[in-house]
């Protein structure tokens, strides 16, 4: 009987192992994290516009790995918090609707039904779209 239990052992100590490796990585770098559950199937792992749902969309997702090279090469940090939030945007556009989510609405909404008060639910959603940012910051080539 050892000797079926020992594989079992093993691996239920690999995927513990994983499971512990992903969520410090998310705690380490959680504007990574962020991008990669949230962001690459649109614009791809390296922020290219290349993700895997690209022929899904009505309008293609914008590079993110040359938004400074397109703004003078100045990372333009204000502007993404802003577009990344959403809620300052009008949702309908002149050139139909906005296919990215609205974050900042998606952010509080989730911190709000966890318990926490509306202002650290702000802060925290403000705090995840920082981190993004500094992720999409990372990017840059």
């Amino acid at each position: 009987m050892s000797g079926t239990t020992t594989p079992r052992w093993i691996a239920l100590t690999v995927l513990l192992a994983l499971a512990a490796s992903v969520q410090a990585q998310s705690r380490s770098d959680p504007g990574r994290w962020d991008y990669q559950n949230s962001c690459a199937s649109c614009h791809g792992a390296s922020g290219r516009g290349d993700g895997p749902v690209v022929r899904y969309l009505v309008t293609p997702p914008t590079d993110l790995s040359r938004l400074a090279q397109r703004n003078g090469g100045v990372f333009p940090r204000d502007r993404l918090v802003t577009l990344i939030d959403g809620r300052a945007s009008p949702a309908i556009g002149p050139h139909g609707s906005r296919e990215m989510p609205i974050w900042g609405n998606t952010y509080v909404e989730r911190f709000t039904q966890s318990g926490g008060s509306p202002q650290l639910a702000e802060d925290a959603a403000l705090r995840r779209i920082l981190d993004l940012v500094d992720h999409l910051e990372r990017l840059q080539r």
